[in-house]
Parts: structure tokens; sequence; C-alpha cells
């Protein structure tokens, strides 16, 4: 399988460079390279692309705030020379945190994450989207979208929590599950995915399904707040 990439980097020479690891994978294609994030911006409301390779430091728009924008997220990778941005990239769910000069040998290491989430993608996605099977020890057990209040994250584990009181505790990545819901479920904490017809009320820092409430975190605010009005009108 083929990996579309791009890259999004004011330095002339770090895009020369991260294009250079890349062209050891073959399974990796770079479509397009960026000196700003705006145009980027441009070239992803048409184009699809897998793996982003992503400069935090940047004139017009901040990688950071650039991720925040973006309605359909790829997988990204943080490319920067500045460390404070570790716990910001943390939050906002990236793949990994290069710092540069980034060697080959720490880039392999990127690419090797990279390609374990998807390899996480072993559900079987019906033709119909109104359900998925998923990975449970030996088994795969059949969840059903509509039965979903909300899906919450633990380190390398998620849990689904149905209507029925029922749990499914699964060892799974939240972001590569999250890819594999439908237009009905929003992530608005890197630890909480909700379905948002089950919302029951909300307010600037929280919503709540059943009586539950659930944070909204601080990198995920502008992305619900525009989620939540395009929904409601």
């Amino acid at each position: 399988m083929k990996y579309s990439c791009i890259i999004i980097d004011d330095e002339p020479l770090a895009r020369e460079l991260i294009a250079s690891h890349l062209s050891h994978f073959e399974n990796f294609e770079l479509i397009a390279s960026f000196e700003n994030a705006i145009k980027a911006y441009a070239f992803l409301e048409e184009s699809r692309v897998d793996l982003i390779f992503l400069d935090i430091e940047m004139p017009l728009l901040k990688g950071t705030d650039f991720l925040k924008k973006l309605k359909s997220k790829p997988s990204v990778i943080f490319t920067t020379a500045y460390r404070e941005y570790a716990i910001e990239g943390y939050e906002l769910n990236v793949i990994d945190y290069l710092l540069k000069p980034i060697s080959l040998d720490r880039f392999f290491t990127s690419i090797e994450k990279f390609k374990s989430l998807q390899s996480i993608k072993t559900v079987e996605k019906p033709m119909v989207k109104d359900h998925i099977f998923v990975p449970s020890g030996n088994k795969k057990i059949k969840i059903v979208f509509d039965e979903v209040l909300y899906i919450e994250s633990i380190k390398d584990y998620i849990t689904i929590h149905l209507e029925n009181g029922i749990s499914h505790h699964l060892k799974f990545n939240i972001t590569a599950f999250e890819k594999l819901l439908t237009e009905d479920f929003v992530r608005l904490h890197r630890s909480f995915i909700i379905h948002f017809k089950k919302l029951t009320a909300y307010t600037k820092q929280e919503v709540e399904i059943n009586q539950i409430e659930i944070p909204i975190g601080s990198s995920y605010k502008e992305f619900w707040l525009d989620y939540l009005e395009k929904s409601i009108l």
C-alpha cells in the first residue's frame, strides 16, 4: 500500500532533508511540499493525504494552529527545533515529535510508529456504516454506532460506553479508532470521542451525555465550537 505524504516547513533545507529521508521508504510517496501552512490548507481542501510532516514555528500560521483548524486530520509528525511544544503535540495526538536536525535513524522510528498505527486497522468495515467489528481477544465483537454514547481512552486502551450500560475495554489507539467512526462522532478531548446525537447538555468547558460530564480539551475548543455551530444550524 502506498501512503501519500506532504511536507510543510518554511526552511528549504529542512524540506529537502525530510524529502531525502522519505525517499528511502518505497511505500511512501511525497506528493507536495509547502513553505507555509496557508498553501497547504488550500491543497488539503481538494486532496487526500495520509501523512503530514509539519513544522511548528512558521510565518503566517503556526503548525499547531494549522492542525487545530483542519476539519479532517491526516496523521501528523511534528518536525521542529523547539522542545517546548512537545506537550501540545501530545494533546493534538500527533504520531511523533521530531527535533531538528533529524537523523535518518530517528526518522525511521517515526515511520515505524505510523505504520504500526495503520496495522491496527484490522477492523472489518461494512458497506453500510452502521456498525463495525472490533478485535477483542481471540474474537471480534460487533459495535453498533447508534448504541454508543462515548469512547474513552487511557494510554493504549479505549473503553466504548454503550447505552445499555455495557462497556467494551479494548487495546486500541483512539486516533486510529476515530477514523473508523461516522460523522456523528466528534473528538473533543485527547481522551474522549462523543456520539453527538447523544448529547444532552453542554457548556464552554464540558458536555453532558446521560448525566456524565466529559471535558472539552483546550486544543479542541475551536474545532468543537465550529462543529457545534454547523450541526445545530
